[in-house]
């Protein structure tokens, strides 16, 4: 019988504690910490590839689920096009509800194939050995297939532990399975102390939780409904009033919003360890695994110099050792530091002890208590038409960079409180101003009068990029009337 793995990659983490690179609006999973490619695109190949030839096997992998914050939608489209990759539905949550929620809305989503096998990932993690992994999920799912019918299958994937990490929930392991290497699931235990953890270490019975899981989408709406049928409710309404938008499916904000938080292990994990209906599995994952959980973790597996130092961007270091240093927009040089993270942005600069680095999230918690831009987004910010970046402001003026994708286009908008003077250097912008329509190339300049309806075009097969110079009494961007957007905001 043919067997349908149907990845679930829940990017809905915001990856505070690799502050000031990870920002609310364009969180760690959409950065390229590990590669040239992303971690979301990581991980998105990394199980596309375990579909490339499974045709001995018995076993399909459809296109992933991806779950996402509505802020992210087009940064992640725009990121699995790149690799040229189209998913089966990226569903939109208008409010974070951790992950229990955002697997019963996956498992929803497959309805049309309940017994199709959900393979739960979050979408930020580095994993060195893809081929093992691949292999690890194959024998999992073989695993579920040999569940007797009256029973259910569920299977966790337990990381051989490496150290004694007080950072990582733990999984304890029982009986061996007769097959496939798998082992039965005797229960999920806290964040150890230091002791406690090297007593598991040594024990060899005990991973860490690395979050994933293989199920089927039937089982797990059972298990839901079961031990937490407000979340099934609550989900299944949000989903049943659900819409299309674009490329986007957007669940109920209002059903949604009254979703009970929770996580998959609290929510179901570890009730169905004394479940008897419910054949509960741990699968060992020795893989490089890695949740880059904060910059010390990233220093661990990035290569390092012979002083071992993670240099990224225009850095220069003397007589420095262990440190990760990461340079974005100007050199940052270094004397005589140890066991440092220092990570540099065009709006922030890190300075912070490595064995502090768990500690950066209180940064981020100040920065959001003082309701501080940087918080949420880059000097940089993103937008599905292409990006802005501010490089100078001072009163009643601000400065800006703009580019614009080929064939994209800013909304049709009026502002009330400033005017705008843009200059193009690279392409070619189509502009409408009121009722004109016309075509400005490089070097070439338009003024844009306040009250003015206009837009912004690039009707070209390159990147536009203009600089903008806004006057006026309020320069905020909350100063947007918007009379017509493709893109439905």
């Amino acid at each position: 019988m043919s067997v349908v793995i149907q990845p679930v990659i829940l990017s809905g983490g915001s990856g505070t504690r690799l502050w000031p690179l990870s920002r609310e609006h364009y969180p760690k999973q959409l950065l390229p910490l590990v590669n040239e490619t992303t971690l979301l695109q990581d991980t998105a190949l990394r199980i596309d590839a375990l579909g490339a030839d499974q045709s001995n096997t018995g076993i399909a992998v459809a296109a992933p689920i991806i779950i996402c914050n509505e802020e992210h939608r087009f940064l992640i489209a725009e990121q699995l096009r790149q690799i040229k990759l189209r998913p089966k539905k990226i569903i939109l949550e208008p409010i974070g509800r951790n992950t229990a929620p955002a697997m019963t809305l996956a498992a929803l989503a497959c309805q049309d194939n309940p017994d199709s096998l959900l393979l739960v990932m979050p979408a930020d993690h580095a994993i060195a050995d893809p081929t093992a992994f691949q292999q690890t999920v194959l024998s999992a799912a073989q695993l579920l297939q040999n569940v007797p019918a009256e029973k259910r299958g569920f299977v966790t994937f337990g990381i051989v532990p490496t150290a004694a990490h007080t950072g990582y929930g733990y999984i304890k392991r029982g009986a061996a399975v007769s097959h496939n290497h798998g082992y039965r699931l005797d229960q999920f235990v806290e964040k150890p102390d230091a002791q406690t953890a090297e007593k598991y270490l040594q024990s060899g019975q005990y991973y860490w939780n690395s979050g994933i899981f293989l199920v089927s989408g039937a089982t797990w709406l059972h298990a839901i409904g079961r031990y937490q049928p407000a979340i099934l409710a609550s989900c299944t309404a949000a989903y049943d009033l659900g819409k299309k938008d674009l490329g986007f499916f957007r669940i109920d904000k209002e059903k949604f919003t009254q979703c009970p938080s929770d996580s998959i292990d609290y929510a179901v994990a570890e009730k169905i360890t004394d479940d008897q209906d419910v054949v509960a599995t741990v699968v060992p994952l020795d893989v490089g695994w890695s949740d880059i959980g904060a910059w010390a973790a990233l220093w661990e597996i990035k290569t390092q110099d012979k002083n071992g130092n993670v240099l990224s961007g225009d850095t220069f270091s003397y007589n420095s050792k262990n440190n990760l240093i990461s340079a974005e927009s100007r050199l940052v040089a270094t004397v005589g530091v140890e066991d440092m993270i220092i990570a540099e942005t065009a709006d922030a600069v890190l300075v912070a002890r490595k064995d502090h680095s768990q500690d950066v999230k209180k940064v981020v918690d100040w920065l959001k208590a003082q309701q501080r831009p940087e918080q949420q987004t880059h000097r940089r910010v993103y937008r599905p038409w292409g990006w802005y970046e501010s490089i100078d402001r001072g009163d009643r003026f601000q400065v800006k960079r703009i580019g614009v994708k080929p064939g994209a286009a800013l909304s049709l908008q009026m502002h009330h409180h400033r005017a705008e003077h843009w200059i193009v250097v690279r392409g070619t912008a189509k502009v409408t101003r009121d009722a004109d329509s016309f075509v400005i190339s490089e070097n070439e300049s338009t003024y844009i009068p306040l009250g003015v309806t206009h837009r912004l075009e690039n009707p070209g097969k390159m990147d536009l990029e203009i600089i903008e110079v806004q006057s006026g009494s309020y320069l905020g961007e909350d100063d947007i009337v918007r009379f017509d957007d493709q893109y439905g905001r």
